[in-house]
């Protein structure tokens, strides 16, 4: 993926509610740490049931665009 075509997390602040994405694989980020996970949402038996799952390769994206030095001190 090309750095133009990075996936982008919607900006959630601290008690805020959140509508995931209908299909399988909604992703969150954590803004602390820039933790990754995919969840997986369902509903059975009228009650909502959710899979959260680590992306460590989206993980390591995240956490190395966090930690890119500036631009002036790039060879």
């Amino acid at each position: 993926m090309s750095k133009k075509q990075r996936f982008k997390y919607p900006q959630v602040y601290d008690g805020d509610w959140i509508e995931p994405t209908p299909q399988r694989g909604h992703k969150m980020r954590c803004c602390d740490c820039s933790l990754i996970h995919v969840m997986d949402f369902r509903v059975r038996d009228g009650k909502v049931q959710f899979r959260p799952r680590r992306d460590n390769r989206a993980t390591a994206a995240a956490r190395r665009q966090v930690r890119a030095p500036p631009k002036d001190l790039q060879k």
